[in-house]
């Protein structure tokens, strides 16, 4: 059976740093892009963070998490990972993490799988 399982959020105050997980289960991340997502509430779903596959290995993020956060992936444990460091209120939100077979640039709606999402709150 085909799922992502995600794990780490949680509340946080400003400044803080939360490690969230991403792991994959009836399929090999190897061959896919990863994305993090987050969605605010009333406010659209936004791409945060992605990391192409395994043979490219490229990383991308959101200008606003620049610097603060990292994304990487295990491949031996089938899971990606979200450094999220120097944490703002801005950052609160539900994180979603998908995956595509073919590549960061896809958009939101063509990931092929989701994650059920895991909450992170920033408040002090």
């Amino acid at each position: 059976q085909v799922q992502l399982v995600e794990s780490g959020g949680g509340l946080v105050q400003p400044g803080g740093s939360l490690r969230l997980s991403c792991a994959a289960s009836g399929f090999t991340m190897d061959y896919y892009a990863i994305g993090w997502f987050r969605q605010a509430p009333g406010k659209d779903r936004e791409g945060v963070s992605c990391i192409s596959t395994m043979s490219d290995g490229s990383t991308y993020y959101l200008e606003s998490v620049r610097g603060r956060f990292t994304i990487s992936r295990d491949n031996a444990k089938n899971t990606v990972y979200l450094q999220m460091n120097s944490l703002k209120p801005e950052d609160t939100a539900v994180y979603y993490c998908a995956a595509d077979l073919f590549s960061c640039s896809s958009p939101p709606e063509a990931y092929d799988y989701w994650g059920q999402g895991t909450q992170v709150t920033v408040s002090s």
